[in-house]
């Protein structure tokens, strides 16, 4: 069953999926830091749906971490993690990983340890430039990118070369992602799909079922469960 709690990082999210239910697991604009029960990986940044082994591990622990900040705290540019799935090890020091698995594995409550994983590495990084967390909330808000980037005093090559280093790719698909992500909400809510496009940002509904195909891999009904 999965379970989710806000952390106690600011804009993170911890999360259990215990028994795993098997689904695919959809772009969001974010990155997580993962415990399968024996490995600590980093989910980087997807842009299509990704579809777990269902002979893989059955108990999962992760933090979900505020699109744009995780390559901050990781100390990897998120383009390099584009769609992958990778060992922690990779990414840091062996002996510090072991000491780290070792912390997880004797955790009574891995969710809360990796946690605290995460902040104590943040206590240590560097901030994540306050660019970020702007651009997130003015494109979620269904701005333009071009407004945006004016905004933010950016070109669009300056833009588009920092947000491959803070998301994984460029401002473009950083806005049709959080599209979606508020269309899921309200058709997820009852909002009736031709209402949902319109609020959500979508020329129309059958703009809204083409960006769900391409970005979630099944028509919206399906992915909705029947709706």
């Amino acid at each position: 069953m999965y379970a989710e709690r806000a952390s106690r990082l600011t804009g993170a999210v911890v999360w259990t999926n215990t028994p795993a239910a098997v689904g695919p697991v959809l772009p969001d604009g974010c990155m997580d830091l993962l415990w399968d029960g024996e490995r600590l990986l980093v989910a980087g940044p997807d842009t299509r749906p990704y579809l777990p082994d269902p002979e893989g591990p059955r108990h999962w622990a992760g933090v979900r971490f505020h699109p744009g900040t995780a390559p901050a705290l990781l100390g990897v540019p998120a383009h390099e993690l584009l769609d992958r799935r990778v060992e922690l090890a990779g990414l840091w020091p062996a002996a510090r990983v072991r000491r780290l698995g070792d912390r997880m594995a004797a955790a009574a409550d891995p969710a809360t340890a990796l946690e605290d994983i995460a902040l104590d590495r943040a206590a240590v990084a560097p901030p994540p430039d306050p660019w970020v967390h702007r651009l997130v909330r003015r494109l979620d808000e269904g701005r333009p990118v071009a407004a945006t980037a004016a905004e933010l005093g950016l070109g669009a090559r300056t833009l588009h070369r920092r947000c491959r280093a803070a998301f994984g790719y460029g401002p473009k698909t950083l806005a049709r992602i959080l599209r979606l992500r508020r269309a899921l909400e309200l058709a997820r809510a009852g909002v009736p799909y031709a209402e949902t496009a319109a609020r959500a940002g979508y020329a129309d509904q059958s703009h809204l079922a083409r960006d769900v195909r391409e970005l979630a891999g099944m028509p919206l009904g399906r992915l909705l469960g029947g709706r």
